[in-house]
């Protein structure tokens, strides 16, 4: 029965490599526990996350290492000033109340913790306002239903921590708003379509109402055990996402929202429960904690393609995920951020503090492959010449197709650090308000939508190839073909001719570290029956310098880094704007594209090859002209 309440449109749209493990979810759960009878009952509040008694084993690990006291002093100073502002007000961006939801949750999650840890009524008061004034709103924005998940958790969190001495008027009040703003409109058909789908709003949206459903469970049990029917099913739907290897397709900056929702859902239910429902986890799951540690190169900035920012910050739910595991190694760049207190305002920095429960930062050693790879619906490649050394190159590579989630016309782009600092880059995303309010057609993905003339979503603003000045194909599908960790040519290749179906014939892109010393990127092209002009483009914030024919000098903060063109020969490097024509895109300032356009006679193959050397490195000539098919392979998969 469980299998019908997923919409046949739904069930349509999942491919095959993934059906198999949401019906796999599916049965477990079915076997686990039936819709209509829950034995497993949530204790009394607080049952949400930390039980009553929990807060000790917070401060046992305060009382152990400084890192973790650092965490609870910043949660505690962030409420202190929270005393200075005006409770949340409903005002809206556009057509979104998602920031006063986020902001929402910060302060109720923030202050209720606060109360916990230090029993000062002073907090208990300010964050019991906050609740009743989100409760006197008209509404929580139903229309864009993830403020309404966003602000539901909030009010969970805050009613179920702070319930033994909330007056009897306050319980009814903030409850009924639970239930009248955040649960029963999620039932609603028009505000419910993330139910059925597999990105991030299906992750966040039941996730918030999972918390208002345990907040409010022993007054709304049969509406609350509806709810936590709905969540416990769906979210096999974006768990499949991940699958096979734990490669996100939304990318870091979504990893992080979506992932983290997801697991606060996992880590309520098991604690609510007392692993009761014994939700399964597919294994692509539990890999994605290497995606992610992997995703961030030296420089401190991450791998930022499709609709993501280009800075780097604390993942909570890498903690959990490291105790899920047993794997501290994948908190390497956590470490890095709590012991240099680089904390993020992340609203959900109190889980932080739940989930390190038993975990110590002296134990979380570096990680020992330095090469991750994961197919899916964005593969990539992950390589680095090092974990320790703040120099050291890194790669980033990717495949997959525009159409995904938030994608980009990024097919065979990669980014890349070395010395300290990141030469090749991504723009990442725009702000959403500031294209939707400037009437762009910003979510539709089909090939003419108005979405690929944003500067920085076409392949012409990616480090990819552009054909005859044409888009990458929206249908298009790319996997990563092979790869390598050897350690002098670190690799992988990805045959991307599905984004250029109709422009060429073949287009196969390799991309390797040499020696630890330099990147090559390799591409070998087939064109169709006519001529072809194909642009190579790098996107960089250093100063470019041509200095000869195939070669060009890039500048930053007083590092070098020569890109050199060995084939095709007697290409002319280039330099391009990176200034948009259009007035709803966002400026681009410091930033400049160079590479070089080259033409190829109808029906020919040719090798495009390109270095980029690091100050100091030793070109390996006998490499620069390797074919792909003889570059080193350790998988194929």
């Amino acid at each position: 029965m469980l299998l019908y309440t997923l919409k046949k449109d739904a069930m349509k749209k999942i491919p095959h490599y993934k059906f198999r493990s949401i019906l796999l979810l599916i049965l477990l759960v079915s076997c686990n526990r039936t819709e209509t009878n829950i034995a497993g009952e949530p204790p009394s509040h607080p049952r949400i996350l930390l039980l009553k008694g929990e807060e000790t084993l917070i401060s046992q690990n305060i009382a152990a290492e400084r890192e973790w006291l650092a965490v609870s002093s910043y949660i505690l100073d962030r409420s202190e000033e929270m005393f200075d502002l005006p409770p949340v007000e409903r005002v809206l961006i556009g057509r979104r109340l998602l920031d006063k939801s986020r902001e929402a949750l910060r302060r109720i999650y923030y202050l209720s913790y606060s109360y916990r840890k230090t029993g000062n009524s002073k907090f208990f008061d300010r964050a019991e306002q906050e609740m009743l004034a989100v409760a006197g709103f008209s509404d929580w924005n139903p229309s864009h239903f993830l403020d309404v998940a966003e602000m539901t958790m909030a009010m969970a969190i805050g009613y179920d921590w702070l319930y033994d001495n909330l007056s009897e008027q306050s319980r009814i009040t903030i409850r009924e708003a639970i239930v009248n703003k955040g649960l029963n409109p999620s039932l609603l058909p028009e505000n419910s379509g993330w139910a059925n789908g597999s990105n991030n709003w299906n992750q966040v949206c039941n996730a918030g109402m999972a918390f208002g459903a345990l907040a409010v469970y022993e007054d709304y049990r049969e509406l609350a055990r509806k709810i936590i029917d709905r969540a416990i099913l769906t979210t096999g739907l974006p768990m499949s996402e991940y699958d096979p290897d734990g490669a996100y397709p939304e990318g870091y900056g979504y990893w992080g929202y979506g992932t983290s929702f997801h697991v606060m859902f996992l880590s309520a239910m098991e604690k609510a429960f007392d692993n009761y429902y014994n939700i399964p986890v597919t294994e692509g799951f539990l890999k994605t904690a290497a995606y992610l540690e992997n995703m961030t190169g030296p420089t401190g900035i991450p791998f930022n393609y499709s609709d993501c920012g280009s800075g780097a910050n604390t993942n909570l739910a890498m903690f959990w995920f490291a105790n899920r595991i047993n794997d501290p190694s994948v908190l390497w760049s956590e470490k890095y951020f709590l012991q240099n207190k680089t904390l993020s305002s992340d609203r959900f920095m109190p889980s932080l503090l739940i989930w390190s429960a038993g975990q110590t930062v002296s134990g979380i050693t570096q990680p020992t492959d330095k090469v991750w790879v994961g197919q899916g619906d964005s593969p990539v490649a992950l390589m680095r010449t090092s974990w320790t050394d703040k120099n050291a190159i890194f790669v980033g590579f990717k495949a997959g197709s525009p159409y995904v989630n938030h994608g980009h016309m990024d097919v065979g782009s990669f980014v890349m650090d070395a010395n300290g600092e990141r030469w090749a880059m991504d723009f990442g995303m725009q702000d959403y308000n500031s294209l939707e309010s400037a009437g762009v057609d910003l979510w539709n993905k089909a090939q003419n939508s108005e979405r690929w003339t944003v500067f920085r979503y076409n392949n012409r603003a990616h480090n990819t190839l552009t054909v005859n000045d044409q888009l990458q194909l929206v249908s298009g599908n790319a996997v990563m073909q092979s790869h390598s960790e050897q350690a002098d040519m670190m690799n992988a290749i990805s045959d991307i001719t599905a984004v250029y179906k109709g422009q060429l014939k073949k287009a196969v892109r390799g991309v390797a570290i040499v020696e630890n010393q330099y990147v090559m990127v390799r591409d070998e092209v087939e064109t169709t029956g006519s001529g072809t002009l194909i642009r190579w483009n790098l996107l960089t914030s250093a100063a470019v310098t041509i200095t000869g024919t195939n070669t060009a000098e890039l500048l930053k903060n007083g590092r070098k880094l020569v890109l050199k063109v060995i084939e095709p020969a007697g290409v002319t490097m280039k330099t391009w704007s990176t200034v948009s024509p259009n007035s709803y895109d966002a400026a681009n300032t410091g930033t400049i594209f160079t590479g070089f356009e080259v033409s190829f006679p109808a029906n020919s193959t040719a090798s495009l090859t390109v270095l980029l050397l690091p100050e100091g490195a030793q070109e390996n000539g006998s490499v620069s002209v390797m074919k792909l098919s003889d570059w080193p392979v350790s998988s194929t998969k």
